[in-house]
This record gives structure tokens, sequence and C-alpha cells, in this order.
């Protein structure tokens, strides 16, 4: 697959080792400017580990992967992309407001803490210790910090996992007027209607590599639903 400096992300032929094992084999993907991208896979299947080389967490042993135009992991690169990890342990004393005060002060030109505060519901539990929130609060909270930069492309792993169904939709409609603005998104999820309701384009990985991929229109287009086509490309591996 050509590197294309035209596209957002650009994954060729990426593989991570753990342990001797595959955690990605392979793996080529692309995602485009201004879209919104969905990585779906079982457990283990290497969505997270490719999330961390495209954010510049781990280095690939083979392969390329470049963001913006750069190689993944620059300090070029950094301050024009936001991530929502899974879990952030280290976060656990602080206080919601006063996280997202302290993100913000990293940046040139950051979103307005109270007005993003706000708009995630995170007022009602702003002075409460992070390790004390709920997981859908904690959630909310990510997801502020990844966004806080005005980051060019952000990486969600599993965004709305743990929120209720009004959080859940209201984060699905910031995420929708984000890529309106031109934001591009790279999310993975273990909802089908997430997927299908957000993506403009998906890709299955499974085992560290590409299974299938294509618009949600494209692969139900024989009948299947989202979760049959996922089920038929995917068997789950060991790797993360």
């Amino acid at each position: 697959m050509p590197i294309r400096d035209d596209a957002a992300l650009v994954g060729a032929g990426v593989v991570v080792h753990f342990g001797g094992r595959p955690a990605l084999d392979g793996l080529t993907l692309t995602a485009e400017r201004g879209k919104l991208t969905a990585l779906l896979g079982p457990n283990g299947a290497g969505k997270t580990t490719l999330i961390r080389c495209c954010t510049g967490l781990l280095r690939p042993s083979a392969g390329t992967v470049r963001v913006l135009g750069g190689d993944a992991g620059t300090a070029a690169a950094a301050g024009r992309v936001g991530f929502m990890p899974q879990s952030t342990g280290a976060w656990s004393g602080i206080r919601p407001v006063e996280l997202l005060r302290y993100l913000a002060g990293l940046y040139a030109q950051p979103l307005d803490v109270a007005a993003l505060s706000q708009r995630l519901g995170i007022d009602a539990f702003a002075r409460t210790p992070y390790r004390r929130l709920s997981g859908g609060q904690q959630q909310a909270v990510n997801l502020a910090g990844a966004l806080v930069g005005r980051p060019e492309l952000v990486f969600l792993d599993e965004p709305t996992a743990g929120m209720d169904p009004h959080a859940r939709r209201a984060t699905w409609v910031l995420l929708e007027e984000l890529r309106s603005a031109g934001v591009t998104i790279v999310l993975t999820t273990h909802s089908m209607e997430e997927a299908q309701q957000l993506a403009d384009y998906v890709f299955i990985v499974d085992r560290g590599r590409v299974a299938v991929a294509g618009t949600v229109g494209q692969l139900t287009g024989a009948g299947q639903t989202l979760e049959q086509v996922f089920l038929a490309n995917t068997g789950g591996t060991a790797a993360r």
C-alpha cells in the first residue's frame, strides 16, 4: 500500500510482537481526512495496539505508520492529535475540572474548558476525584481530555463504553459535529450500532490483520447485518 500524504492516517504493513506472538501482523489501513473511521474486532484483535502505534506510545517492529503526513509520535504531530485511552489510572486523584484546565494549558488555542465541561455533562461531578467517578463519567472526562486541544485527528478507544444511553447519544451527536467541522476521528468500538450510526468507513480487524473493510452499506449490501459480517470474519486472538 503506497504512503499517501493526503490521508490523515496511513498504516502500511504494521507488525508488532508481544512475547514472540504477533499483535499486529502486517496490518494495513487508511483513515481519510474529515471522516470517521471505525475499527471493529474481538478482544485481542490488535485495535488498541494499533492506536498505541499511531500515537507514538509503541514503535512497530516493521511497517510504517504516518499521521497527518508525518511519522507517528513526532513532536510535530503530537500537538495536532488527540487520544482517548480506555483507562487513565494516572489521573486517579485529580478532579475533572483541574485536569481539563491543566490539559488546556498545554495548547496554544484550547477549547473553552467551561463550555466543554457543560457540553459533556462534567459540571455535575467536576470536583469529584477521578477515581470516584462512575465508568461512564470517567469516559466523559477522558473524551474531554482528548478534545480540549482542538485536534485535527483524534483517536478514541471505546469512547462510549460504560456510558448510559443518554450520554452515549450525546457523545454520538458531538462526534458527528466534530466530523462536520473537519476533524478526523478514528475510534474502536464493540457496538455494531455505534459503528453503523457513525462510521464513514469500517475496518474489521482479526488476529492483527484487516479481515474485511468498506462502508457500512458495502459490508451489509448482501443482506447481512453488520454483526453478522463481523462474526463471519473474526475468530479472536490472544493479542491486544
